[in-house]
């Protein structure tokens, strides 16, 4: 039997692979008597749940021989699409809680607010946690134990608990709410990845145990409003609920939040730093600094000598003495490589990533020394350096930045401002199972506004969705030397939020693509006045920005409790703008981010291309994401060992943006092996081209 193994589906096939395969299934008709439908006749498949809130489906557990017979019985849409989720993850809770909770009431606590962790489980046990615990849902296993991934059951996991202690720990740690309610809603499985099978029916469980508030601290790589997990997270608030999530970790470049963060009416957060010694190196005699970031779970640098550096491969059973030994980061696990510099005597390891930026990664409890990622460009100096070359370990303090890792905007396709705010993110300690440990991410900020949102629901009980996002994004603070992609309306004032006596809708100004010499743009911006007295508000126009011209009223005035509708319009001249131009307006203290684009911006024009075998009709489904209409768009496979060129497999033409699916025979595939896939798109401007790896192989039949 020849199967299609993705590498970025890897998940939903290993399930593929099993008797029974876990399988949501898209209907358009009502889902609870499909439901009844196929338990009358198909005894032998196992209704999981029905979804009827966020979409219409039946999640079910079928061997192949039932879901071919299935397929005879029953009209649905389609199986629902597959894409490989992972945690956004990648020091301290008594350093970033008490940082943004400075003068905030006591009596805020987030008691009787109901907070659901999306993640890969929580360990309910942990004696920060266990008070707090009410309940939730394995949507891994289907079962109502959502305790983390053990190691009996596979690659471990703690990145739930990690995030359910910065929301409401309450012990020995203090979490942002320590009386808050929390449910647990297990979607990452083993190695904390999973598929939008868990994830959907997580929102969808969430949603029906009436949370308050959702955390989810996972993402993709697509970035676009209207993939089906940004479109579910929409709905859910829709519900009522307020959803928090991680704007990713793949910055700092532009575009690369993903879904679900790129949702429009959800809060999403990206890293700032909570006050951090942050170690670099510093070579004196070429003044050259080199940043580095630490490896999760390696001890903390606190060298206090000058360093030599040593170029793997290593020969000498002993290295010199205060040696760093310098790796490239490829296919040998971070562990081994620092296992064997550990052993013959280094002080440290480096490793030099193998593209351009930085990365995240983590070490086991066996390595004792410390261990962190440089840039391939700091990496390539170090190795051009003679061996009497030494470098010296230095800290710098630093605090309120936006973090590198922390994912950028734009939204692709509606050109929104993302994240919404930021929070602290950087070196943040929480329990885990079996303890504590400090991890970087916006995993880790995402669970920050999560808990402050609780706190808001407590206080202001009747507040809708909208303005718990508006008091965030009202009341934050633009940090310096950050732009509006990159932190939104800025860091968050948990007191101001509370105690907001103003909240402004549609405060982030989408200008969107502009592409004539001259445009006029108009807003509607509403403004409430919660104060019991009379407020007067005004306009301060944005500081040396010559691209666009704004015209503002001089300054109005509203009556307590008044909410009003405020016009605000620009005009725009493209020849003096840059590619990305943004900024912030203010009205009082309040930050209004603007942002347009020229057709001189760099947009990407796809991402993602998902594989897979459809278990009911046996047939392979494709899918990625098209940011704007294109004329032609073809996919090609190239042999990933050789660059041998294998065929052309998709053409399109003249195909519309948004989500683009469909499906392929198999005999119109290559041989089992690893291909690159070559996805390119045709344009009136461009040719647009990006690469994806996938995989055959065969599995012998039983």
């Amino acid at each position: 039997m020849m199967v299609l193994l993705s590498s970025m589906i890897l998940f939903f096939n290993a399930i593929t692979l099993q008797e029974e395969i876990p399988l949501i299934i898209e209907v358009e008709d009502n889902p609870h008597e499909i439901a009844k439908n196929i338990e009358a006749y198909h005894p032998s498949i196992t209704i999981l749940a029905i979804y009827d809130t966020v979409f219409q489906g039946v999640a079910i557990e079928a061997s192949p021989r039932d879901l071919k017979q299935l397929q005879r019985t029953i009209s649905y849409k389609k199986t629902y699409p597959v894409r490989e989720y992972k945690t956004q993850e990648t020091n301290n809770i008594n350093n970033s809680v008490p940082f943004i909770m400075e003068h905030v009431s006591s009596h805020w606590t987030g008691k009787g607010v109901k907070v659901g962790v999306i993640d890969t489980g929580v360990d309910y046990t942990h004696p920060d946690l266990r008070l707090n615990y009410r309940g939730g849902y394995d949507l891994v296993d289907f079962d109502g134990d959502p305790m983390e991934t053990t190691i009996e059951e596979g690659i471990p996991t703690t990145h739930g608990t990690h995030v359910a202690g910065i929301i409401a720990a309450n012990g020995q740690m203090k979490g942002i709410a320590p009386d808050a309610e929390l449910y647990a809603y297990r979607a990452l499985g083993p190695g904390g990845t999973g598929t939008s099978v868990q994830v959907m029916a997580a929102i969808e469980q969430a949603v029906k145990d009436g949370m308050d508030v959702i955390n989810l601290s996972l993402g993709n790589t697509i970035n676009g409003p209207d993939w089906p997990t940004s479109v579910a997270v929409n709905r859910a608030t829709e519900e009522g609920i307020a959803v928090v999530i991680a704007n990713g970790n793949s910055g700092p470049n532009q575009w690369t939040v993903g879904s679900p963060a790129s949702a429009d009416q959800v809060i999403s957060v990206g890293a700032s730093t909570p006050p951090l010694e942050l170690p670099y190196f510093y070579e004196p005699f070429s003044k050259k600094r080199i940043d580095v970031l630490p490896l999760q779970g390696a001890p903390p640098f606190t060298l206090n000598k000058a360093n030599q550096i040593i170029q793997s491969p290593l020969e000498d059973e002993q290295l010199p003495r205060n040696s760093i030994v310098l790796y490239e980061r490829g296919e040998t696990p971070f562990a081994e490589m620092v296992l064997e510099a550990q052993e013959k005597g280094a002080e440290a390891v480096f490793i030099m990533n193998n593209e351009e930026g930085m990365f995240q990664g983590g070490v086991d409890a066996r390595v004792e020394i410390p261990v962190a990622a440089i840039s391939k460009e700091d990496g390539e100096w170090l190795k051009n350096q003679p061996e009497n070359r030494y470098i010296e370990q230095k800290v710098e303090i630093v605090q309120d930045t936006v973090t590198d890792f922390s994912s950028r905007g734009p939204v692709t396709v509606n050109w929104n401002i993302k994240p919404d705010v930021v929070a602290p993110g950087a070196s943040i300690l929480s329990t885990i199972p079996g303890g504590y440990d400090s991890y970087n991410g916006t995993s880790m900020a995402a669970p920050h506004v999560a808990g402050v949102v609780a706190l808001l629901k407590q206080a202001h009980p009747d507040w809708t969705v909208e303005q718990l996002k508006a008091a965030l994004a009202s009341t934050a603070t633009p940090l310096d030397n950050a732009l509006p992609i990159d932190q939104g309306a800025g860091k968050i004032n948990v007191e101001a939020a509370i105690n907001a006596d103003t909240l402004v809708y549609n405060n982030f100004l989408h200008f969107g693509k502009v592409e004539s010499p001259l445009e006029r743009k108009k807003f509607q911006v509403e403004v409430e006045n919660l104060s019991d007295e009379e407020m007067t508000y005004r306009f301060q126009h944005p500081e040396n920005d010559p691209a666009i011209r704004f015209y503002l009223p001089a300054s109005f005035t509203l009556k307590p409790n008044e909410r009003k509708k405020i016009s605000v319009e620009a005009a725009i001249q493209t020849n003096r703008a840059q590619s990305m131009e943004q900024g912030y307006l203010f009205l009082n203290d309040i930050p209004l981010p603007y942002l347009l684009l020229t057709e001189e911006a760099d947009i990407p024009q796809a991402m993602g291309l998902e594989w897979g075998m459809e278990p009911i009709n046996g047939t392979i489904q494709y899918q990625f994401y098209l940011v704007e209409n294109a004329n032609k768009i073809t996919v090609d496979l190239y042999d990933a060992r050789t660059f041998a060129y294998n065929g052309e497999i998709i053409t399109l033409k003249d195909v519309t943006q948004g989500v683009i699916e469909g499906e392929l025979e198999a005999e119109k595939l290559p041989p089992p092996g690893e291909y690159i896939a070559n996805i390119t798109i045709e344009t009136d401007k461009e040719i647009f081209s990006y690469q994806e790896i996938f995989s055959y192989y065969e599995e012998e039949e039983e």
